[in-house]
């Protein structure tokens, strides 16, 4: 028998033995929880608190951490995956430590493990929380049958910064729009049982106000009120806190001065006080250990105590809990009882994972095989980028006309299957990637003809390349022009300062348009970026993202008419970097902007106020008429509802779907509120000349507002009910409120 044969066995033999001694009654899960506790030594305790990143290529360290296992130093590793590595690393715990305690086994799957899904701000802009949910259980499915069991996703962090690289992570600038992502997103990765073998934990990231950025750099914070975190950037964390999430991250930032990681009152008396969690905190990887750096610890010792009492229960990578707490304790400087609860969510967790019944749970490489990149997943992937897509300007280009079978494609992204792929594409290969011209050839088939050329590449472009792209173009009915972001200019650590087209990629447009051909402009990148001369100059602008494995099939389906653009921004593009932050959810001013400008009223005196693109545009193939908002009632009482209706019409010649999106405001509050707040939406699928009316529910939750950090709630009187297709471009009728 060979090594792994050998190993699988004794793994099987040791599952049976674990499910003969554990029961699912709670009280008898909570009981072995207890009973192991009172078992551990300090050191041991430290030990399920180290949370590991190993890399196995690196033997040293490789070989250091599998030692620090079979000690017992380790209570859970990440950047780990595959079956039979994921079940060695297992093995070793469960055999070789005194305690025999599983380790938490945790991996960034930010937007798919092998299937790779678009970006999560892509995804967001499909609205659309059934896919959202499905491509988490797609992750799920594929990461579980690897070996991981904890997923450090998704991140809600409300981001109104494009500069900042990481706003491709999260759900855009809405904090409604975040907490229904959260939870759809919460649902798919724990499923109703998280004992199944198909679930995994979810890791909600980066608690506190990670989003809240100065100047879009990483690692920075602005100095929020008490107040403003719990209107703008806490709601997202709240909801998914609700629909089960098992894990928060806390964020690298200081709101408040204070890291979050040592952020008692935000871990422990909110978190846990006010929303109720039971479940585990983790620092951000090495936080902890960069504690002095925030100047607000003395050393490794100080930062591990004041993480601890804060309520961290988990250190990654800064191994500042393993080595400091037990000396803490001994020389009474740390209360066991605070390390003996964190120890006990921690082994909660566990157990509540199933692994004390199957440290492996299920995990095999030929269930890795068999749930692995399936063509049903492949094809779900292609659905959510198909969804995920925004059209945001078409001066009748699109989609293509049946007749055209020569299309130029042109720009250093029309081929770059890891530029497709994405940041953070966890096990997406590249050579898996479909990326357009790919999706073009399939598409165009037999008698068509994809003239592709690159124009230079992303950073840099000659006058010689920029002159053949050109001339492939006129010999083209058609013209498709890649452009955009790489896939490593967005993420951690990927802010950028200007947001117009890297390189000369702006020059490759102008030259290219200049040859008249029916061109789009397909462009993809991981945030908003500022198009305003594109906006000026290109018959057709669709945004990409960054679309995953099945981008290039996805996109050309677009293009040729085959599927509606269905995306709706879930940020506001700026005209230029001077104009952010920029959202829908602005506070208004004694001195509003005018237009034509005037003096001394809040503005720009070389540019207008207004975005670019608002936050929920999105055009179709065809157009839509909405009609105003209708009340069900011209007031209401506390604890009523209202209904809103709102006629819309497709007064175009193709069928299509519009999104009703709702916004509400007070118009009298004690503490000054956004001139619009999203709150709620219905998509409504139209054929070419159908009416329909769309209902949506207004309730005094959703005009409620916090007043103070402590105190929430809604104020008598008038409300502001607007909807229409965008933040924009609204219709405002009025409910009175009086309870």
């Amino acid at each position: 028998m060979t090594a792994s044969v050998l190993r699988l066995a004794a793994a099987a033999c040791l599952a049976a033995a674990f499910a003969s001694s554990a029961t699912a009654a709670p009280e008898d899960r909570n009981a072995r929880v207890e009973e192991l506790l009172s078992q551990m030594t300090i050191e041991e305790k430290a030990g399920q608190l180290n949370f590991v990143s190993i890399v196995p290529v690196l033997e040293p360290a490789y070989e250091d951490v599998t030692r620090r296992i079979a000690e017992g130093s380790v209570g859970g590793l990440f950047n780990v995956y595959g079956a039979e590595q994921t079940r060695t690393l297992q093995e070793i715990a469960v055999t070789k430590t005194r305690l025999k305690i599983p380790m938490i086994l945790a991996m960034d799957v930010i937007h798919g493990y092998r299937t790779v899904f678009p970006t999560p701000l892509a995804q967001a802009a499909s609205w659309d929380m059934a896919a959202i949910e499905n491509a988490e259980r797609v992750a799920t499915v594929e990461s579980t049958a690897a070996g991981v069991n904890m997923i450090f996703t998704p991140m809600l962090d409300v981001s109104r910064d494009p500069r900042w690289g990481r706003v491709v992570e999260g759900a855009g600038e809405s904090p409604w729009l975040a907490a229904r992502i959260g939870e759809a997103r919460v649902r798919g990765i724990q499923g109703a049982d998280l004992k199944k073998p198909d679930n995994a934990a979810s890791c909600v990231k980066h608690f506190g106000a990670n989003g809240a950025v100065e100047g879009g750099r990483d690692y920075s914070a602005l100095d929020l009120s008490p107040r403003a975190l719990k209107a703008t950037y806490l709601p997202p964390f709240e909801a998914a806190s609700r629909a089960g999430v098992r894990c928060f991250m806390g964020a690298f930032n200081a709101t408040d001065g204070r890291p979050t990681i040592t952020n008692r009152h935000l871990l422990t008396d909110v978190l846990r006080g006010e929303w109720g969690f039971t479940g585990v905190v983790t620092s951000d990887f090495q936080a902890i250990k960069e504690l002095p750096d925030h100047g607000t610890a003395a050393d490794l010792a100080d930062s591990a105590q004041q993480a601890l009492v804060a309520g961290a229960d988990l250190d990654m990578e800064s191994r500042a809990y393993v080595k400091e707490i037990p000396e803490l304790v001994r020389a009474g400087k740390l209360d066991v009882a605070v390390v003996d609860e964190a120890v006990r969510r921690v082994l909660r967790l566990k157990d509540d994972l199933g692994l004390f019944e199957d440290p492996y749970r299920g995990a095999t490489p030929d269930r890795e095989k068999r749930e692995i990149f399936t063509d049903a997943q492949k094809a779900a992937a292609q659905d959510m980028a198909e969804k995920s897509f925004v059209l945001l300007k078409n001066d009748g280009v699109l989609p293509f006309a049946p007749d055209v079978k020569r299309v130029a494609l042109i720009g250093p992204l029309g081929d770059s299957a890891a530029d497709t792929l994405g940041p953070w594409a966890a096990r997406g290969e590249p050579n898996e990637t479909e990326t357009l011209k790919q999706g073009l050839e399939r598409r165009l088939g037999e008698g068509g003809e994809v003239l592709a050329t690159h124009g230079g590449a992303v950073e840099d472009s000659t006058d010689e390349e920029i002159a053949a792209a050109v001339e492939t173009a006129r010999r083209s009915q058609a013209v498709v022009l890649a452009v955009g972001e790489r896939f490593n200019q967005s993420g951690e650590s990927a802010a950028r300062s200007e947001l117009g087209l890297p390189g000369h990629q702006e020059k490759l447009v102008r030259a290219v348009l200049a040859a008249g051909k029916p061109t789009v402009v397909v462009v993809f990148a991981g945030r908003p970026l500022a198009l305003s001369s594109l906006a000026e100059r290109a018959p057709a602008i669709l945004y990409a993202w960054q679309p995953g494995t099945m981008g290039g099939p996805a996109l050309a389906r677009l293009l040729m008419g085959d599927v509606e653009p269905k995306g709706r921004l879930p940020m506001t593009f700026p005209r230029s970097v001077g104009q952010i932050p920029i959202h829908h959810e602005a506070l208004p001013t004694g001195r509003p902007a005018e237009t034509p400008i005037k003096p001394f009223t809040t503005g720009y005196g070389d540019s207008t106020y207004g975005a670019l693109y608002p936050f929920g545009y999105g055009l179709t193939y065809t157009s839509f008429a909405f009609g105003p908002p209708k009340l069900d009632r011209e007031r209401l009482a506390k604890g009523e509802s209202a209904v809103v209706s709102v006629a819309v019409r497709n007064h175009g010649r193709r069928d299509g779907e519009a999104v009703v999106q709702l916004y509400l405001r007070p118009k009298v509050a004690e503490v000054s509120q956004p001139m619009r707040t999203l709150r709620g939406f219905a998509r409504v699928a139209l054929k070419a000349g159908e009416t329909k009316t769309v209902e949506l529910t207004v309730a005094e939750k959703d005009f409620g507002y916090w007043k103070s950090e402590t105190d929430f709630g809604a104020t008598p009187g008038p409300i502001e009910v607007m909807t229409g297709p965008d933040a924009a471009n609204v219709q405002t009728t009025t409910l009175t409120y009086a309870p």
